[in-house]
């Protein structure tokens, strides 16, 4: 059914007009009942749109000025939808998303400098592609200098691992000797038995630890996913990275869509600024330690100093972890108190250099990560996917770190904080 023409505000019909050939001066057709009635209403209203024809006794989802607003259910519904279908996609692909979630790391590490040579002139995809050509470009010139080096030096360590284990075993019968002059109730042979067979058998694990880790790397991280999969699709994440941003920020509910922006960027600021200090920290702790082991004179030095570099990413395990096998190994390979001194020594100024120069300047009061938060979520992450899950744990631990401070401000800023105390009983 066609409905009738609402008059214009001066009261004339604009669908007249040249059809009686009198311009706006013939008279409007009378209207119907129920036109005059729709008339009145649209005038009461002012001016509030019809519902479509056809459109009588059913219920639109449209209310009287738009979209009906989501009910409380209904976001939290789209919310627990959303982190289900995250955490069911995460356990599902769990062996196959590590060269994915390596080029994403990949793509959003190059991502700061790709911006600026494009913001020079440079096309995004150019840049793009030089950005992850350098990076192949470094891993394989580390690959080809460090790799030759580390194989002789796990060559080393066998060969001379038999040799680790009987001096380690004779300094630490001395020590027991000694101490059983100094406390003759306190110290028995059998104790000393103990503790020399246990010495060895934990000096043979760290050999054997650092063969498998090296020569196993492969089995660890399958070498086609790292060499081709991975730098390729984080080429195209890497070009494509600001339109992937601007689709994921068009789908964000608009009730909440300034509240989740600010939410990522809090994110992206504390995990761009512990990562990359971080990195760099590694970086510069690798080289110092392996140099400084290597002058000191110790064998492995430079396997032992790259180790505990990188694993310096571990606040405080990583060093730890460092320092005790760089002393057992300096123990068995000197055999006397002073080449563990120098060892030490080695370790106290890194740390000392670490805490008071390098984190200070690289991440200052930026970084609002906690490090035993770190700890765990490294811990939690390798437990829960392995690998995968040591990727994503500081990622994910930023943004649970993020989300805590924002409902701690909603908290303090609602009336279950602020209500005064009760003063009758």
């Amino acid at each position: 059914m066609n409905l009738p023409a609402l008059p214009s505000r001066g009261g004339k019909n604009p669908t007249q007009g040249g059809a009686t050939g009198g311009g706006g001066a013939s008279a409007m057709p009378p209207l119907s009942p129920s036109g005059a009635g729709g008339a009145s209403a649209a005038q009461a209203g002012m001016g509030r749109p019809r519902p479509p024809a056809g459109s009588a006794g059913t219920h639109s989802p449209l209310g009287p000025t738009g979209p009906r607003p989501a009910s409380r259910w209904q976001r939290l519904g789209l919310v627990l939808g959303v982190l289900a279908t995250l955490l069911f996609c995460l356990w599902l692909f769990a062996p196959i998303l590590t060269p994915f979630v390596l080029a994403a790391c990949i793509a959003y590490f190059l991502d700061p400098p790709v911006t600026k040579l494009n913001r020079l002139g440079v096309p995004r995809g150019l840049a793009a592609f030089l950005m992850v050509l350098l990076l192949i470009a470094v891993v394989l010139l580390c690959a080809i200098l460090l790799y030759p080096l580390l194989i002789a030096q796990v060559g080393v360590l066998l060969a001379r691992l038999p040799g680790y284990v009987s001096a380690l075993g004779a300094l630490v019968r001395d020590a027991i000797a000694q101490l059983q002059e100094a406390m003759p109730d306190m110290v028995d042979s059998r104790l000393q038995d103990l503790a020399v067979g246990q010495v060895g058998t934990i000096v043979s694990y760290i050999g054997t630890t650092i063969t498998q880790v090296l020569y196993g790397s492969t089995a660890l991280l399958n070498i086609f996913t790292l060499s081709v999969v991975t730098p390729i699709v984080g080429f195209y994440l890497l070009r494509d990275w600001p339109r992937i941003m601007g689709r994921i920020e068009s789908w964000l509910p608009r009730r909440s869509a300034g509240t989740l922006r600010q939410l990522a960027a809090d994110t992206d600021r504390v995990l761009s600024a512990w990562l990359r200090g971080q990195l760099l920290c590694c970086a510069m702790l690798a080289v110092y330690y392996a140099v400084a082991l290597s002058l000191i004179g110790l064998e492995l030095g430079l396997t032992v100093g790259l180790m505990a570099g990188v694993l310096t990413f571990i606040p405080y395990v990583g060093s730890f972890t460092g320092m005790v096998t760089a002393l057992l190994l300096a123990a068995g390979q000197f055999g006397t108190w002073e080449g563990m001194g120098m060892v030490l020594a080695v370790f106290l100024v890194g740390q000392t250099v670490e805490g008071y120069i390098i984190y200070p300047r690289l991440l200052g009061n930026r970084v609002e990560l906690h490090a035993v938060w770190v700890i765990f979520a490294l811990f939690a992450g390798g437990v829960a996917f392995g690998f995968l899950g040591v990727l994503l744990a500081v990622p994910m631990a930023a943004a649970i770190g993020v989300l805590a401070r924002y409902w701690l401000r909603r908290y303090l800023e609602s009336p279950l904080y602020l209500d005064p105390p009760r003063t009758g009983t």
